[in-house]
């Protein structure tokens, strides 16, 4: 695959991850937008309005072999950039969206009694 498709590819999988936010949360779209490729960061931007709502910095990944460990460093790194918790979504070909996150914060979403 020619690097300017996978690139393409990448963004369109970002778009659609935005999209999703904006209908589920209610975020603005103001306040959510995809990041250019190769920009340093997360490849999601939230304003102080989105993060409110949702403290995730999303680390996208649209590819047929993950490096699981890799994309962690890299979406715990921009994340802990912005303040945010870490969340990679990913997913390859022709298959639904996946997403990782520390147990931590999956337990949070839970809610409950925090010991």
């Amino acid at each position: 695959m020619m690097p300017r498709s996978c690139k393409a590819k990448g963004r369109h999988f970002q778009l659609e991850i935005r999209q999703d936010l904006i209908t589920r949360i209610g975020i603005q779209e103001v306040d959510i937008q995809s990041t250019a490729m190769g920009q340093a960061g997360c490849d999601i931007y939230l304003s102080k309005a989105a993060r409110d709502v949702f403290p995730y910095g999303v680390e996208c990944k649209n590819v047929e072999r993950l490096d699981v460990w890799k994309s962690i460093e890299q979406c715990e790194a921009n994340a802990a950039k912005e303040g945010l918790h870490p969340l990679l979504v990913f997913r390859r070909n022709r298959t639904e969206p996946r997403v990782i996150l520390r147990w931590s914060d999956f337990l949070s979403l839970l809610g409950g009694v925090e010991t």
